[in-house]
């Protein structure tokens, strides 16, 4: 029978939820609305992130060092950098249903490459999963930018890493501190090349800092307070939702269109994963 999660848990993991589909919803405004560029806009992010989870830290009763790995920030900065280039081409929905089917496949594959062996209702998720995000850029009028949706697949890719290398990593907080602050002299690093034409604006920054302090940082916060009132199968899953409130965004906020493509496409890469994440459930029971 499943475990019923108290209602501060539900209410944690629902503002966790929005903070990472609003992260799509920001950097997509800021990109498509304002003067900032996507190089900016990730060292803003990454060290605006730095700063907000090395406060958390200081300010937690329990001190303690950050910790993380430069293994870990390179990933992140990966994860940063791809993010903030593919929103210039791709509307917030079917950046982040190309992110988290990246991801999780991403995640799923190591798991097969270490030994893992998926039930028939797991690989059929699986199959899904993968016509899904085949069937979103299969070329049409509605097929988002190819060069967008392969940084965003990239961008997925190295978050699948990066929560890979974070299994065991002690206190979740302390790493996610210690790897945005080794990630910010990479962020500035890439600042270098493109010294001539950078360009920023007061929306912009405004965004990008929303981005990096508060759906980065304190939406991480959030969503490890929020962890330790869900089991593994609950956490998996609900993380389902970011793509659907992204594109839900996406549409009031910033007159972007729902296709016919990007709904079947969700339906089927969502649903996949979804009996991908379930299945593991069965298996275990």
């Amino acid at each position: 029978m499943a475990r019923a999660v108290p209602c501060r848990f539900v209410l944690l993991t629902s503002l966790a939820m929005l903070a990472f589909a609003g992260n799509s919803l920001l950097c997509r405004l800021a990109l498509r609305d304002t003067d900032i560029d996507p190089v900016s806009f990730t060292a803003i992010r990454i060290l605006s992130g730095a700063f907000m989870l090395g406060l958390l830290m200081q300010v937690r009763t329990r001190k303690q060092p950050v910790g993380g790995d430069w293994r870990s920030a390179l990933a992140l900065f990966v994860y940063a950098a791809a993010f903030s280039l593919a929103y210039v081409y791709l509307p917030a929905g079917a950046g982040a249903l190309l992110l988290f089917g990246a991801v999780q496949l991403t995640m799923t594959g190591w798991g097969l490459v270490r030994g893992e062996r998926l039930k028939t209702v797991q690989t059929v998720g699986l199959i899904l999963a993968v016509a899904g995000l085949l069937m979103l850029l299969l070329p049409g009028a509605a097929a988002p930018s190819l060069l967008g949706a392969s940084l965003m697949l990239v961008s997925g890719v190295a978050w699948g890493i990066y929560s890979l290398l974070g299994r065991g990593a002690g206190d979740p907080l302390a790493a996610t501190a210690g790897n945005f602050i080794r990630a910010t002299p990479l962020a500035l690093l890439l600042l270098l090349p493109f010294l001539g034409s950078l360009n920023q604006d007061g929306p912009g920054l405004l965004y990008a800092l929303i981005s990096g302090a508060l759906t980065s940082g304190l939406g991480y916060a959030l969503w490890y307070s929020a962890l330790k009132g869900l089991t593994a199968i609950q956490g998996a899953s609900v993380q389902l939702s970011v793509p659907v409130l992204a594109a839900l965004g996406g549409a009031l906020l910033l007159a972007e269109n729902i296709t016919l493509r990007l709904v079947l496409v969700a339906i089927l890469t969502l649903g996949g994963i979804a009996l991908v994440v379930w299945g593991k459930r069965s298996a275990a029971g």
